[in-house]
């Protein structure tokens, strides 16, 4: 039985795959043994905020609390599932008893932040014809599109929805999202305007200065709605970064990125020096002067504090210095200077790159994959997703290969044969399947697991698992025979032919590869068969490669042209093994017929 540590383990695993349900199951399951642990419920609540059952998150967030009181993650657990609910004044007050417990946490900090955000969005005035950008992107968009059958397969793509919740926490975002084609034809839906039919039909899509142009119509009337209400505010200060060349190592490196002055936030002499520091940081760094490039990194963070580029940076000397917690930490402060300064989707997501990097080289596979996964809800880009792909793949083989016990497998084999012989042919498999997970390389589970399928009927699955114990042990008779039967079974005569004869090969008296042989011929020779079934069997053996193979080989369409001009033809033919072989092959597919 496992622990409630194991389950756990077993519950970040499925978190980390995106599979909630499964993890909220193995969170359970260590909850129903240890109720007093605060992190179970912690890590389901947040398992349930991701699969989207806010309510029971909330529920756990607050047993959370009641079992640690001081622990600042568990308020921040409930603030995110009251955010969730749009429970705003509920979530800032989470946030603030969260905060009077830890004033310094981060979490805190940002979950407060956001969630102050996402109100004062809410509370926009609305616009004559029914609110502004905040109201466009309002609690019913996801109905709206889930009834459009255009828009309804956007919402299985995660990256999708998690923009639109984005504008819907902060509207005024919509204009950096010009690069998801999607949002302009889901802005052109909600505001009644065909974008594309805009720009003439093009085809393409419409242009940035069509969506732009969209977004000012959207926005001018909540922002005079918002004036007359409220006098005039400074707007908020962010600067989109200005295109320049870069180079990047494996740490991801920005060599040359810089960014506009920011009024009244730092001054423009400040922001000069730090580009001159990062500058000669840059030099340091192709040198490979770590520590001078470092100092000089700090130096321009320190002038210019709102550019998460040189924090960034930062993380990406401590990456070649092989310190992967130090360069985790950095990227995460580069993402906290990158959010409170708004900085562009694309540093944010090159910033979670580097911390996935950082993770893979310290050996933390699922940690990797939240972050590349983090930075693709930021910002898409293919290279990443291959990262994430390999990632992925990585991570299931260490999976699997941690899973691997012989001693679990071959108990697994015991409880499969005890379901095999009272003819639960369900239960059989799924100890088989357990079997062959826990010990891979052993060709014998996979046998078993064939027969168990055959007795079901799934003939393709049976021949998949036989092949594959053929392939772990070529000398394994018992598979050959198996594999003859289930390519009797199947039809596929020639095929079987071959497999029973291997068999004897290898073992000239067995007795299963005798009796399949000896059934295979009889039935090739048979003429009991009705047309129909002729003409079957002829169409399952011309989709199997090698017949077509055969088939196209010049020399034998010659042979098959001659006898049917002479039978003498044929029989010189089979005078040569080689076409022998070949000619008796299409005479047990059912090809050629023999009179």
């Amino acid at each position: 039985m496992s622990t409630a540590e194991e389950l756990k383990a077993k519950g970040n695993a499925a978190q980390q795959a995106g599979n909630f349900e499964e993890a909220i199951d193995f969170y359970s399951q260590a909850i129903a043994l240890d109720g007093s642990n605060h992190i179970f419920y912690s890590n389901r609540s947040a398992s349930y905020l991701s699969k989207g059952d806010a309510d029971s998150a909330l529920q756990d967030a607050e047993k959370c609390i009641e079992v640690k009181p001081d622990w600042p993650k568990a308020y921040t657990r409930k603030g995110a599932a009251l955010h969730s609910l749009r429970r705003y004044d509920d979530a800032i007050a989470a946030y603030e008893a969260g905060a009077a417990v830890a004033p310094a946490d981060d979490g805190i900090k940002r979950g407060l932040a956001e969630v102050q955000k996402a109100k004062a969005s809410a509370a926009q005035p609305p616009r004559g014809m029914g609110g502004g950008m905040g109201n466009l992107f309002g609690e019913n968009i996801f109905a709206r599109l889930a009834g459009n059958p255009k828009f309804a397969p956007y919402l299985a793509d995660p990256v999708f929805v998690k923009r639109i919740q984005d504008l819907q926490r902060d509207p005024s975002n919509i204009s950096a999202m010009q690069q998801d084609p999607r949002l302009m034809e889901v802005l052109g839906f909600l505001l009644g305007i065909d974008l594309q039919a805009a720009r003439g039909g093009g085809g393409a899509g419409a242009s940035a200065d069509d969506f732009d142009a969209a977004v000012e119509e959207a926005e001018a009337e909540a922002a005079a709605a918002a004036a007359a209400a409220a006098p005039p505010s400074p707007p908020k200060a962010r600067s989109p970064p200005r295109e320049a060349a870069k180079e990047q190592d494996e740490g991801g490196m920005e060599v040359e990125e810089e960014w506009e002055v920011v009024e009244g936030a730092v001054s423009p002499a400040d922001k000069k020096k730090a580009l001159e520091c990062k500058a000669k940081g840059n030099k340091h760094y192709s040198a490979k002067e770590f520590d001078q490039a470092l100092a000089a990194y700090q130096e321009a963070a320190a002038l210019d504090p709102t550019n998460m580029t040189f924090v960034s940076n930062q993380a990406a000397v401590k990456f070649e210095q092989k310190e992967w917690d130090a360069c985790d930490e950095l990227c995460q402060k580069a993402i906290d200077v990158g959010r409170a300064n708004r900085a562009s989707y694309e540093d944010l997501a090159k910033a979670y790159v580097r911390r996935g990097k950082a993770a893979a080289k310290a050996g933390d596979l699922g940690r990797a994959i939240e972050h590349y996964r983090s930075a693709q809800v930021e910002h898409y880009v293919k290279e990443t997703e291959r990262l994430l792909k390999n990632t992925e793949l990585e991570w299931r083989k260490a999976q699997a290969a941690a899973y691997v016990d012989p001693e679990k497998a071959l108990a697994a084999k015991e409880r499969g044969n005890e379901h095999f012989r009272a003819g639960n042919w369900v239960d059989a498999i799924k100890e088989y399947e357990e079997a062959v997970k826990r010990d891979p390389s052993n060709a014998v589970y996979r046998n078993n697991l064939a027969s168990a399928l055959v007795k079901i009927m799934d003939f393709n699955g049976a021949k998949a698992a036989v092949e594959k114990a053929l392939e772990l042990d070529p000398k394994y008779v018992k598979a050959w025979a198996k594999k003859g039967d289930i390519e009797f079974v199947m039809k596929e005569y020639h095929k079987a032919l071959e497999s029973f004869q291997k068999g004897l090969d290898l073992e000239n008296d067995n007795s299963l590869c005798k009796a399949g042989l000896q059934k295979t011929v009889a039935k090739i020779q048979s003429t009991g068969a009705t047309p129909d079934e002729e003409r079957e069997r002829r169409a399952h053996a011309m989709a199997d490669p090698e017949i077509q193979r055969i088939l196209s080989d010049p020399v034998v369409q010659q042979v098959l042209q001659d006898a049917q001009q002479s039978p003498h033809e044929l029989q010189k033919a089979l005078a040569n093994p080689g076409m022998r072989a070949k000619i008796e092959k299409l005479i047990a597919a059912g090809i050629l017929q023999v009179r």
